[in-house]
């Protein structure tokens, strides 16, 4: 059984950005269901490809929304931070960092993983940033042959999955992909990656207790507690095993 507040590090919380949210009070309910799921902090990782978004823009949306938060009573403090897609200038990845921390959570192509992802992983890392991977399991090269991804992580390398890859909720090939992952001990963050109240809600506590049934509840705990706050706060993440 889960305990404790939990974080979630990739939601489209903010209203009018993206694919997210379209007005404002769909915002406050996804916060509310947030707050009544357990989470009790959330990076807000608006779709960044282009540079349409400045990272002063989303920080000034996410003061304005974390007002609204506090006036409304609902119990959820927001963080900026940024989903990332390969196809941006590198040299602006430092500027969209997860909390003005040194992670970057980064989105590779749904179709396959480009043949430069690990240089680019490794250039990341050379730079003093620590690149979180979103969602791998729902990308098709990585569905297709798990170890794929498993060649490119390293001690400064992490890899977040989707609740509802755990749950099923993506299909049968995605869950089997989710699986191979946690039990390969390679996941070091559980999110929601929610877009608005009908596509995947802010919801990750069914995924938690699934997770819990095959690794454990500590280190099921782990993957939406523990880690998160150490993301949050720029200190190290201890991975379950060493890669």
């Amino acid at each position: 059984m889960m305990t404790g507040p939990m974080i979630d590090v990739h939601c489209h919380i903010l209203p009018g950005m993206d694919d997210g949210p379209s007005d404002l009070h769909e915002s406050l309910e996804m916060a509310e269901i947030a707050s009544k799921g357990g989470i009790r902090q959330i990076i807000a990782t608006p779709h960044v490809s282009g540079g349409k978004y400045s990272p002063q823009d989303i920080s000034q949306r996410t003061d304005q929304f974390n007002r609204l938060l506090k006036q409304n009573r609902i119990s959820v403090q927001v963080y900026p931070g940024a989903e990332v897609s390969v196809s941006l200038d590198p040299i602006l990845f430092p500027k969209y960092t997860l909390n003005n921390t040194n992670y970057i959570l980064l989105e590779f192509p749904h179709g396959h993983l480009p043949s430069y992802a690990g240089k680019l992983l490794l250039w990341l890392c050379s730079k003093g940033l620590k690149p979180v991977i979103a969602h791998p399991e729902r990308n098709y090269s990585v569905i297709r042959s798990p170890e794929i991804l498993l060649k490119l992580l390293n001690n400064n390398i992490y890899v977040q999955i989707t609740a509802a890859s755990i749950t099923g909720d993506f299909g049968v090939d995605i869950k089997y992909c989710a699986d191979f992952l946690l039990d390969s001990g390679k996941v070091d963050l559980i999110a929601s990656d929610a877009h608005s109240m009908q596509f995947r809600t802010p919801a990750i506590s069914e995924a938690v207790a699934v997770a819990a049934k095959k690794i454990g509840n500590r280190a099921a705990q782990r993957l939406v507690s523990t880690n998160p706050a150490a993301l949050l706060a720029g200190e190290e993440i201890h991975s379950n095993v060493d890669r």
